[in-house]
């Protein structure tokens, strides 16, 4: 799975290094991102601005806009069979911006949190799916705002990750980012929900703090333990 994740690139080199539009103007540095805030996406082909969204899909025909919290991930192998994933897919994919990501490694009845990162520090986008949500009558759910939300696609792990989770984001650089937004051919998109090259990848052992979404801050990622 992907639970937290960091941006912390500067808005112009994040914009260059993917070819965004429009910028935040609220733009900063973050570096401990949980499910349920709003986070960083380009779901417009086109002008590829960059739009806030929530982290936790809420599907347009849900009762409820709770569920959100149990779907913060999509897994790759059923994204065109779930209800809640398939017309995303074919009609709302997302890029998901991000530098970094934390997973955590089982070590008996602990949990060791790593960062991993490119190689080449540079910002890179999750392949994810988006929704809107209103609320059912307004009788029954007074003041409950509509929703924009998102969901981050995961697929196995690679050779760097598989040593702390079976999981991986789908990670999206290059043409691959254009391809996932424009494309209307199912087997191309398909193909692109796949572990990135592992030699692309570098990871270490980060501090627990990170466990907390309440903190904050560049000392987050700094290594306790480098594994690669």
């Amino acid at each position: 799975m992907c639970g937290r994740f960091t941006m912390a690139i500067d808005a112009d080199d994040m914009r260059t290094q993917l070819a965004l539009g429009q910028m935040p103007i609220d733009w900063k540095a973050r570096y401990n991102i949980a499910p349920s805030q709003d986070i960083p996406t380009v779901p417009d082909p086109t002008n590829r601005d960059v739009v806030m969204m929530r982290w936790g899909l809420v599907p347009f025909w849900a009762k409820d806009p709770s569920i959100g919290y149990k779907m913060i991930n999509a897994r790759a192998e059923t994204v065109l069979e779930k209800p809640s994933y398939k017309n995303s897919f074919k009609h709302k994919r997302c890029l998901i911006l991000a530098d970094g990501f934390y997973e955590w490694q089982q070590a008996g009845k602990t949990k060791r949190p790593h960062f991993f990162s490119l190689k080449s520090g540079e910002a890179f986008a999750f392949a994810g799916l988006w929704d809107d949500w209103e609320p059912k009558g307004v009788s029954s759910m007074p003041g409950v705002p509509g929703i924009t939300s998102c969901t981050i696609i995961t697929t196995d792990a690679n050779a760097v990750v598989a040593p702390v989770h079976p999981r991986m984001p789908v990670i999206l650089t290059g043409e691959a980012t254009h391809t996932w937004l424009e494309s209307g051919n199912q087997t191309e998109l398909i193909s692109l929900l796949k572990p990135l090259d592992p030699k692309l990848l570098r990871v270490w052992e980060v501090s627990s703090a990170v466990n907390s979404p309440a903190n904050q801050g560049s000392d987050l990622i700094e290594p306790v333990q480098s594994l690669i």
